[in-house]
């Protein structure tokens, strides 16, 4: 089977695509997941997102980390779809569905915005937040406690004035240049713990995204690229050796 794909980045959170609104391609399994996800063996990413045809939207899209767990939210992940699916059916605004929430999305002069919808706190420490966004986060604001493997995980570095710069780790993909629902996610506990909404730009590893809105309806900016297009056989792509890194 000849697998057509885009490869995109936002942030340095990197991403390969396949657009299955026809449903001609294979149905998305873990197996080749990984295999097309591994960067040395494969193609190379920190998620693969998979498009199929909505009734209401212009795709539904599956999340699918590199280990080929499956994801309920991506920030980074949509504004690159979104671009992708706007480019090629000449719209500048457009919705995307996912698990648990429909996102609209839409071009603007600083790169692609999508809605986010609501977030909110689970539960916190003195250390740290947990913010639901579909999918899970902890945010710490002090890297003292031990580091949970079932949700994505913010660490705050550095705030001053409306900046706020994190480092990251993902579930299922580990240490990632960038993460948009984390993003989100640091800004939500970061207005929480201060009492005060207000734009916030989160400087990442791989460049910065701005969040604005409020809890209940998130908003993400920041631009996107594309990095390559191309065709891959999933017959000849192999499974990572065991122990590889």
């Amino acid at each position: 089977m000849v697998l057509p794909f885009t490869k995109m980045q936002a942030q340095g959170n990197d991403f390969v695509i396949i657009d299955n609104r026809d449903e001609r391609l294979p149905e998305a399994r873990e197996d080749w997941i990984r295999r097309v996800a591994e960067r040395r063996f494969g193609i190379g990413c920190d998620q693969v997102l998979y498009l199929l045809p909505d009734e209401y939207s212009a795709a539904r899209m599956l999340i699918f980390n590199n280990d080929g767990s499956m994801a309920a939210n991506c920030g980074n992940g949509l504004r690159c779809a979104a671009r992708l699916l706007m480019d090629r059916l000449g719209t500048r605004a457009l919705h995307i569905a996912l698990k648990d929430r429909t996102v609209a999305a839409e071009a603007t002069d600083n790169g692609i915005r999508v809605h986010m919808g609501q977030a909110r706190i689970e539960a916190e420490t003195e250390a740290h937040v947990d913010v639901h966004l579909g999918n899970r986060h902890r945010v710490f604001f002090e890297a003292t406690e031990p580091l949970p493997s079932d949700r994505n995980i913010e660490i705050i570095s550095g705030r001053i004035a409306n900046h706020a710069w994190i480092d990251i780790i993902e579930r299922g993909a580990g240490r990632t240049l960038a993460c948009g629902s984390g993003a989100c996610a640091t800004a939500v506990a970061i207005w929480h713990r201060e009492q005060s909404v207000r734009p916030l730009v989160v400087e990442m590893p791989g460049g910065a995204v701005e969040v604005s809105g409020t809890p209940e309806a998130l908003r993400l900016t920041g631009p996107v690229h594309y990095v390559f297009e191309g065709t891959c056989r999933l017959d000849a792509l192999i499974e990572a050796p065991s122990g590889a890194a």
